[in-house]
């Protein structure tokens, strides 16, 4: 599990600081899909560079299983860092490499495998991100939806702990979009890893949010599961939720049939 608790960030500006997060406190569960939202500029961006130890905050803790990583020394972030995956917005696949290249990368880098037990890791996660028979191809060659695939066998490679995923969806077109959420959902529970998703997409948040965080102008707006989500009093979520036709239509059917509506309340 991860925690973060009383998190706040400002930025040096001409004119003075500017303060971004606003003591955060949330909670991301091993085995779940933890998905943080909000509207670009709300803070989720830094909150979630903040948890990878990109930027340090003014104050607070972030805990990995009980660990303070902003106490942590550079050798002790390095050590740490072996234990988490990264999946990146646009993929990130070395473009010389192919897929085996790419999912071999981490165990080269950080490993003690030998190249056959490297390369049978390697295989392992290609298998069961469903690119069997394309290990031998290059990014060049592979469809939007297989490019993330292949990143996220890399992201696995080394067994991670927990696994951040930075707009996995974003580029790819519906259909695909719900392959890969149904992908990082079953690998999630699977492996009992903590993941934590970075997120604007509502398909994802209504289909795979098992814990949601919403962040609101550097304030944590509410938290619950993608089951509570649709009931909440709470006007910025909403406006966030149903920003869409859609969403508005599927919130208005809920309500004329009788859906109990709930507050937000604090933080579970």
């Amino acid at each position: 599990m991860i925690e973060v608790k009383n998190i706040e960030k400002s930025f040096e500006e001409e004119g003075g600081r500017r303060q971004v997060l606003f003591g955060i406190s949330a909670k991301f569960y091993d085995g779940k899909t933890n998905l943080i939202i909000g509207q670009s500029g709300s803070g989720k961006t830094v909150l979630v560079k903040n948890i990878v130890g990109l930027f340090k905050p003014d104050c607070g803790q972030i805990l990995y299983d009980g660990r303070d990583i902003t106490v942590m020394d550079r050798k002790q972030m390095k050590e740490l860092r072996k234990e988490i995956g990264m999946l990146f917005q646009g993929s990130a696949l070395f473009d010389s490499e192919t897929v085996m290249g790419n999912a071999m990368f981490p165990l080269v880098m950080f490993s003690d495998m030998s190249e056959a037990e490297q390369r049978e890791r390697a295989q392992f996660c290609i298998d069961r991100v469903n690119l069997t028979g394309s290990e031998h191809k290059y990014p060049s060659e592979l469809s939007g939806g297989m490019q993330k695939r292949a990143a996220i066998a890399r992201a696995i490679a080394l067994n991670p702990r927990y696994l951040f995923c930075d707009e996995p969806n974003s580029g790819l077109d519906p259909k695909t979009s719900i392959v890969i959420d149904e992908l990082l959902h079953d690998i999630t529970h699977e492996f009992g890893i903590t993941t934590i998703i970075n997120t604007h997409d509502m398909n994802s948040v209504l289909g795979i949010g098992e814990n949601i965080v919403f962040i609101n102008k550097g304030h944590v707006g509410w938290i619950g599961n993608k089951d509570e989500i649709y009931n909440v009093d709470n006007d910025d979520l909403n406006n966030f939720v149903y920003a869409t036709d859609l969403f508005r239509d599927v919130r208005k059917y809920r309500l004329v049939h009788g859906y109990q509506r709930t507050h937000s309340g604090d933080a579970k």
